[in-house]
């Protein structure tokens, strides 16, 4: 049995998501756990270098999750032919140059989403990729949540019969800043700054959409801006002028009709945060981040319409649960154990790509041109050269 090293430049790692998801839950687990074990019978074992600007904050990371390398100087960073990979979970509107910069110098690429904030750097990125030969992922990590895995083997079963629409209903109310603090960063409420509902979900919907349910031909998306003031991290009010709710519809191959609804001023009465609720010819699904419940044909009640009195029918009933027959590691986990199996080399398609970051990149283009224009608008096939 032998070991494999991986070098990879982590950027990015001190926000919320790059700390918890990706160091703490992913390559500090994979670590402590003595890395990937592959297929031979070799190990991959991770080895990070976490860079950012604050040296303060990258030490104590550091320490606390026994990594031995970090750095404030990116450059040198990805100039290093000994860290392979570059990763990058930083800003959006800076992510395009930096995984640039990294292709050139001939790194491996893994990145968070959006790969950009316009399709033309996106595609670019993506063009460039092949063209040196990198290997390159995406982060999709609701593909890989229990309740869509769950979801995609009840359709992938036949049990829906045709897919005949998908309603998606998520977020969440993010407190204004003032009397409680917010939740999410003050940037996410910036147009300026490279914030929006749209840019940021509905990259996450056209990946969802396409591997669960059927490639997205056309949106029509409306977007609003519920709140205009908030107050940021110091408590200093701002003018929030991005999109804080987008109301999309979607048509997909097949007929099937999307319709995902995505706010971050509404507060919940659903299963979950996210809900994806799907009908079909022989049955319904309900999905959130871990649960999947189903109605078969069979087991529909059957409803009259009488407002003079109390609903008889109580609708939560009747519905199934899918149970878990196997046990489902953490999301952002399971896909960089794919990603280091496709740079190791035993696993040779990777379809989580930047080519997929790009086709999100498209889709939140679209919605925003939809809401500017006030029309639906087609998504042609991108074209990422030979």
């Amino acid at each position: 049995m032998a070991t494999q090293r991986i070098g990879i430049v982590m950027n990015g790692v001190t926000g919320r998501m790059g700390t918890n998801q990706h160091l703490v839950r992913s390559i500090a687990a994979i670590r402590a756990e003595g890395g990937v074990r592959l297929q031979s019978g070799d190990v991959v074992m991770p080895d990070p270098i976490l860079v950012g600007r604050n040296e303060s904050k990258l030490a104590a990371l550091a320490r606390a999750h026994g990594v031995e390398r970090w750095s404030t100087d990116l450059d040198a960073a990805i100039a290093d032919p000994g860290d392979e990979v570059f990763f990058d979970a930083a800003t959006t509107q800076a992510r395009a140059g930096l995984v640039r910069r990294a292709i050139e110098a001939g790194r491996h690429i893994y990145c968070e989403k959006p790969t950009a904030d316009n399709l033309d750097d996106a595609v670019g990125i993506a063009r460039l990729a092949r063209q040196r030969g990198v290997k390159h992922g995406v982060v999709q990590d609701k593909l890989f949540l229990p309740g869509l895995r769950k979801l995609k083997m009840v359709i992938d079963s036949g049990f829906l019969g045709r897919i005949l629409s998908v309603r998606g209903e998520f977020g969440y109310w993010v407190f204004e800043g003032d009397w409680q603090a917010s939740q999410r960063p003050s940037w996410n409420y910036r147009a300026a700054e490279g914030g929006g509902i749209i840019l940021d979900m509905l990259c996450h919907w056209r990946y969802v959409l396409d591997n669960i349910f059927g490639a997205v031909q056309a949106v029509t998306c409306l977007g609003a801006t519920h709140i205009p003031g908030r107050s940021d991290e110091d408590g200093n009010a701002y003018r929030a002028d991005a999109d804080d709710a987008a109301y999309a519809t979607l048509q997909l191959e097949g007929g099937i009709v999307a319709q995902i609804n995505s706010s971050w001023c509404t507060r919940v009465r659903r299963d979950d945060l996210v809900t994806f609720h799907v009908d079909g010819t022989h049955g319904s699904a309900v999905a959130g981040l871990q649960q999947c419940r189903t109605q078969a044909r069979v087991n529909t009640p059957k409803p009259v319409w009488n407002p003079d009195i109390p609903q008889s029918i109580d609708f939560f009933q009747g519905w199934q649960e899918v149970p878990d027959n196997t046990v489902y590691p953490n999301a952002f986990r399971v896909e960089w154990e794919l990603f280091l199996r496709h740079v190791a080399g035993e696993l040779v398609a990777f379809p989580w790509n930047l080519e997929a970051g790009a086709r999100g990149v498209q889709l939140a283009e679209a919605g925003l041109r939809s809401w500017r224009e006030r029309r639906w608008i087609d998504l042609p096939a991108l074209s990422f050269g030979d």
